[in-house]
């Protein structure tokens, strides 16, 4: 691989991992300072703070595992380290899009309007079902972790049997792969969802303008409006959460699985990316952390041009 395109891509990874850290950090930082001035927090910071703190630990992980991988390519690891490492990945990766897809549900039950009297029991207890969902993934978090510490316990019991070695190296492209492969499975349970969430808000939507031609215009303007936003912002994860399960897919195809392979590498880049680039649409998206974080950009334009601060 060209050494210039290999030290871009770290640059770009090194970036991804600075800026995302920095986003998700703003989140927990602003609402965890609303919660200690009001001595409340509104169940939607709840999980917009909570999912920020899974993505820093999922950017941590991936990073940490680059890094090893990069700078001590000849590591010796035993299999309780390679266990860790595959568990770890794969515990923040399961958070960090299992409470994204929480939110898009709680989007959804608060802002589509539809007159059935089940959708209307679960939209009178969406912090009920937000949570349900939540719990029930754990079960699909242990499914997920057992399949793949059953893997790399039959991959590395393979490798004793053939070398009589107890260790084993960091050419551990299989193992990746197995992993890589049962998460790419097990995500698609909450992409399915996500995308019912959008499928059934354009519907909602599409019956609301449907009504709007039979009603004169007023309050219900509010309503296409929230469901315009709403559906911007499952739009925007859909997108991300496409390219980053692309990405998984195409590592599993990626026959050499070489961490210095440019392919490898820009594949490395798009998974960072998701956890990176969504944290911005959701302080886009949000009222409040839009609001702080346009208030920073403004006081730090004033200090860096030694201009007095302006209250917003």
């Amino acid at each position: 691989m060209n050494d210039v395109l290999y030290y871009i891509f770290l640059t770009t990874l090194s970036v991804e991992f600075l800026m995302g850290n920095f986003g998700n950090a703003f989140t927990v930082l602003v609402n965890i300072m609303d919660w200690l001035k009001w001595r409340k927090i509104c169940f939607i910071d709840q999980i917009l703070t909570t999912l920020a703190i899974s993505r820093v630990a999922l950017l941590f992980s991936l990073t940490a595992s680059l890094f090893v991988s990069e700078k001590y390519p000849e590591i010796i690891i035993t299999r309780k380290i390679m266990i860790q490492i595959f568990i770890l990945w794969t515990v923040t990766n399961h958070f960090s899009i299992w409470l994204a897809t929480c939110l898009s549900i709680f989007y959804f039950l608060k802002i589509a309007n539809f007159s059935n009297s089940i959708f209307l029991h679960l939209k009178w207890r969406v912090k009920k079902i937000v949570l349900g969902t939540l719990f029930a993934s754990l079960l699909i978090l242990f499914l997920n972790i057992l399949v793949v510490n059953t893997h790399i316990d039959l991959w590395i019991d393979r490798i004793e049997a053939n070398t009589f070695f107890r260790v084993i190296t960091s050419n551990n492209s299989e193992a990746a792969k197995l992993d890589l492969l049962t998460n790419s499975m097990f995500t698609l349970i909450p992409f399915t969802v996500t995308l019912t969430m959008f499928l059934l808000l354009i519907f909602s939507l599409w019956r609301h303008l449907k009504n709007m031609q039979y009603n004169m215009p007023g309050s219900k303007d509010i309503s296409k409006a929230a469901h315009l936003k709403a559906l911007q912002m499952v739009v925007t994860f859909l997108l991300l959460y496409s390219i980053y399960f692309l990405s998984l897919l195409f590592q599993f195809c990626d026959i050499n699985y070489e961490l210095k392979n440019s392919i490898s590498l820009l594949f490395f880049i798009t998974e960072a990316a998701f956890p990176s680039g969504h944290s911005y649409l959701l302080i886009l998206g949000n009222t409040k952390l839009r609001q702080a974080f346009i208030s920073m950009v403004w006081w730090l334009r004033c200090r860096f041009s030694d201009v007095e601060p302006r209250v917003l």
